[in-house]
């Protein structure tokens, strides 16, 4: 059976790194325009710099919790691939095998102007450090207002998907809340997450399961829910 499984901010919060969009999350701290667009880094790139390292430096002080080890278990019983919206790399330290990052890696650090260099990074980005064709470095992460390509790499799994997990994120993210659209109808799809949005497409699915819990309590209960009705279809588990 083959699992897609789609987490966002949600499941790292449990592990002490901040939330986007609920109280007291990031975006209550700092304006979006201001660390995490094209046009912030051109006008200050020390503070956007500043905004990314600090986060880096709480990442490494982070550990990966329950709801990253039940992912992990979960690949006895499904071929499953991640799909995260997440920059941390928590899913690999807890063991995850398959692990697709939409938006970028904290953890690596790009060229400015030569995107395709990337190199493994955890300390600070300091103005000043370069790629090897001597062009200052930035955050390996999508900004607001770029392309997200690993979109196209993510298309194709999901659409081969037998089920989807939807866990901690609001669904309100595109492009790549869209990806939800490429899901055969047929197929079941489970969310979790203690308050969930309903999103459009997510509503016209009757083959779904809401589980409105964390991620170290919910998923196991996502994950029976899956197994049963995979085994048994639509209805008959």
């Amino acid at each position: 059976m083959k699992l897609i499984v789609f987490t966002g901010s949600g499941i790292s919060a449990e592990s002490g790194i901040s939330t986007f969009r609920d109280s007291g999350g990031l975006w209550h701290q700092y304006e979006i325009s201001e660390v995490a667009t094209p046009e912030a880094w051109k006008e200050n790139p020390e503070k956007v710099l500043d905004f990314y390292n600090q986060r880096r430096r709480q990442l490494l002080n982070c550990t990966p919790n329950l709801g990253h080890f039940h992912l992990v278990k979960a690949e006895k019983d499904f071929d499953v691939q991640i799909i995260t919206q997440n920059i941390d790399d928590l899913h690999e330290r807890a063991g995850s095998s398959e692990v697709l990052h939409l938006h970028g890696e904290l953890l690596k650090a790009q060229s400015s102007k030569y995107p395709e260099l990337v190199y493994p990074w955890i300390k600070d980005i300091h103005i000043g450090d370069t790629c090897d064709n001597d062009t200052q470095l930035r955050p390996h992460v999508v900004w607001f207002g770029e392309a997200v390509p690993n979109i196209t790499v993510a298309a194709p799994l999901i659409k081969d998907a037998d089920a989807m997990l939807i866990v901690g994120t609001s669904l309100q993210v595109y492009p790549a809340a869209g990806l939800l659209e490429l899901l055969p109808e047929d197929k079941p799809v489970a969310y979790v997450d203690p308050k969930p949005q309903i999103s459009y497409e997510l509503g016209l699915r009757s083959y779904k399961k809401i589980i409105s819990d964390s991620a170290s309590k919910g998923i196991p209960e996502a994950l029976n829910w899956l197994k049963e009705n995979f085994e048994n279809g639509p209805g008959k588990a």
